[in-house]
């Protein structure tokens, strides 16, 4: 088999467990504190790759550069990924991870309305057939799960949407792996100054005040024991960590378009395993929101293949 093949295989189990990973061992870490760790870990993981890249294409990282990185990770790990792990606390796994696949969807309408990039038929029939999948598995008429969880993941995957679009016209100076890496740490620095901010008094009785417990007394290594070093090591190194690296591998080793085939397993993974893990029922609405949400990504891969032609 093909190595690039392998890679999308890894990383689509690796991200595809990763909801059900975090509701499992969520328990063990405070959201914020499992936050922080997991994308600076991550970052610190992809970093060798990133500056590998980063010699290649001989880049000198200047001031605007980090000023770029800073605004990424404040979009794309600081809003993005907070709400995205409020949403876990909050809502169901499965449910959360297959929403969270359609944030292509935002990418497309994002590079539409402040890109101005052109949408063709197969793309309007993907976006109505990945949106018409994720209101079959919100089931507005019949709502059985947390709606805030559901508000919470839109949220998330619209801002890590913009977060993409953010990246497109930085992305061919410093490449996908550096460009996630730099993203991921300096995300990462301004959680830390955040939840140092969070300590002080007036800070914290607001947080209070406002019903956001949530965002006080957050440890950073407090807590932490040998027990949290399995849980920490597979959702940080592994899904943060290798599942962003086995990701660009695979583009390296086949395509984009080709790679980009991890997050359509995923959702079917992510229901998979959060039914077999945690218990989660796959419900019928479940299933048919996933086949519209895949049937509206195979015609995403047809566009993208006839716009590569």
């Amino acid at each position: 088999m093909n190595k690039g093949y392998i890679f999308v295989l890894v990383t689509a189990f690796l991200f595809g467990t990763m909801e059900t990973a975090l509701k499992f061992f969520g328990g063990m870490f405070h959201p914020i504190q499992i936050t922080f760790l997991r994308f600076l870990i991550g970052g610190l993981v992809l970093m060798p790759m990133a500056f590998s890249a980063l010699k290649k294409k001989n880049v000198q990282l200047n001031g605007q550069d980090l000023k770029f990185f800073l605004f990424s990770g404040f979009l794309g790990v600081v809003v993005s990924m907070i709400l995205y792990q409020m949403a876990i606390v909050y809502g169901k796994a499965s449910v959360n991870g297959v929403i969270f696949s359609c944030n292509p969807v935002f990418v497309v309408l994002f590079a539409y309305f402040l890109l101005g990039e052109p949408i063709d038929k197969l793309t309007i029939f993907s976006l109505m057939a990945s949106f018409a999948g994720i209101v079959c598995i919100v089931n507005p008429v019949n709502m059985t799960g947390s709606q805030l969880s559901i508000i919470l993941i839109l949220l998330s995957a619209m801002t890590f949407a913009l977060y993409g679009i953010a990246g497109r016209k930085h992305a061919q100076r410093y490449g996908g792996i550096a460009m996630t890496s730099l993203s991921f740490l300096c995300g990462s620095l301004e959680m830390l100054v955040l939840i140092g901010i969070s300590t002080f008094a007036p800070v914290r009785d607001l947080m209070l005040s406002l019903g956001l417990k949530v965002f006080t007394d957050i440890p950073i290594l407090g807590g932490l024991t040998a027990a949290h070093i399995p849980p920490l090591a597979y959702i940080a190194v592994g899904v943060t960590g290798l599942g962003y690296a086995s990701y660009f591998l695979a583009m390296e080793y086949t395509d984009p378009a080709t790679a980009s085939l991890a997050f359509y397993i995923k959702p079917i993974l992510t229901a998979f395993m959060a039914w077999l893990v945690i218990d989660e029922p796959i419900t019928v609405n479940m299933i048919v929101g996933i086949a519209l949400i895949l049937f509206g990504s195979c015609l995403s891969i047809i566009s993208k293949r006839k716009k590569a032609a």
